[in-house]
């Protein structure tokens, strides 16, 4: 639950239209307005994963933070890692406004901002000045007027290698006409082996090779799933993050909003994003990371995807209606499981319900 202080600034925000209010909650985080939150360290939450060491498996998703303005202010919010962007080579304005829709009846967002950005420079600059101990990761894509997009994520790995912890190669965007396109399989094969060759690249002259994550679509056929792993697996990926938002309106309350065109994100989105986690986890097998997206409200769904198979999770749209305290009491709340559960890592409880969340028809 959250307390009356964050009550009261949801109330507040909420008179806001949403695009407006996401820019007052990055203005407050800048200024120091929100406190932090960080809930204490346990041993039993941290993970090592694709080479990284995660305080707790708790992370922001992109989306919010998308030009890198405030990734260490989120982290003091009690996540244990952030993802900013997504970031193109050139600024963008975007898709024409209103492009943000509250289904608060739902407690959904809908949005069709279509990769808004200021651009790799401003963002470069930006994480140039935070601590390299910080666990950003940036999340790219390409412009929506790119002549090769291919090459837009090459740029994006070769701008930030220097300063990403990781990277997210951003294909799954329902915002970006075509961008979907990218997870057919020569096209994805294509990416995925310009993708890696640029980090590798920029390895060998740096000596730090920065794991690449891929993020799909929840939209996807089975063959589509069977596809991305063969990839996956046939370039040795170092993980998936399952899933983007949905183009499905499938059982919302507010049939209003629904027709809002765009990715729907938030609470409607847990059952179907965590079924096709799920169904990925069965094809990569238990070694490939995967990182669960989609729905995550409180420590309780936030175990579920550990237990479809994630080894890491991410929200986004949930904090727009539990405030900015939603991290802390996630990541304490896993903290609470372990003592209930008497377990030694939290990763123990990974894929304990893989078969359930697989066979679910979403």
């Amino acid at each position: 639950m959250t307390g009356p202080v964050e009550r009261l600034a949801r109330r507040g925000l909420f008179l806001l239209d949403p695009e407006t209010a996401h820019g007052v909650s990055i203005r407050a985080l800048k200024s120091g307005v929100v406190p932090s939150c960080a809930a204490p360290t346990d041993p039993r939450l941290e993970q090592i994963i694709a080479g990284l060491s995660f305080p707790n498996p708790l992370g922001m998703a992109a989306g919010y933070d998308k030009n890198a303005e405030v990734p260490e202010a989120l982290l003091r919010l009690g996540f244990g890692f952030t993802e900013i962007g997504t970031v193109t080579p050139r600024p963008q304005q975007g898709n024409d406004k209103p492009r943000i829709f509250r289904l608060v009846e739902d407690e959904a967002v809908i949005n069709r901002l279509g990769f808004n950005n200021d651009g790799h420079g401003a963002a470069l600059a930006r994480l140039q000045a935070c601590s390299r101990q910080a666990l950003i990761g940036v999340n790219i894509g390409a412009n929506k007027d790119s002549a090769d997009r291919i090459a837009d994520y090459v740029a994006g790995i070769r701008t930030f290698h220097a300063v990403a912890r990781y990277f997210t190669a951003n294909i799954s965007s329902p915002n970006t006409p075509g961008l979907r396109d990218l997870q057919a399989r020569e096209s994805l094969a294509a990416l995925l082996s310009a993708v890696l060759a640029a980090r590798d690249e920029e390895a060998a002259k740096g000596g730090r090779r920065v794991p690449v994550f891929l993020k799909i679509a929840p939209d996807l056929t089975e063959e589509g799933m069977d596809d991305i792993a063969a990839e996956v697996l046939a370039h040795d990926l170092d993980g998936l993050i399952v899933s983007n938002t949905t183009l499905s309106r499938e059982g919302l309350k507010d049939q209003r909003q629904a027709k809002e065109a765009g990715g729907l994100s938030g609470k409607p989105l847990f059952e179907k994003s965590t079924a096709v986690l799920a169904r990925m986890r069965k094809r990569l097998g238990p070694k490939v990371p995967i990182i669960g997206v989609g729905g995550v409200s409180s420590a309780e769904t936030a175990a579920e995807k550990i237990r479809a198979g994630a080894d890491l999770v991410q929200l986004y749209s949930c904090m727009v209606y539990e405030g900015p305290g939603l991290p802390g009491r996630i990541v304490r709340g896993l903290s609470q499981l372990c003592d209930r559960e008497k377990l030694a890592s939290i990763r123990e409880i990974r894929d304990s319900r893989l078969d359930y969340w697989a066979g679910r028809n979403v």
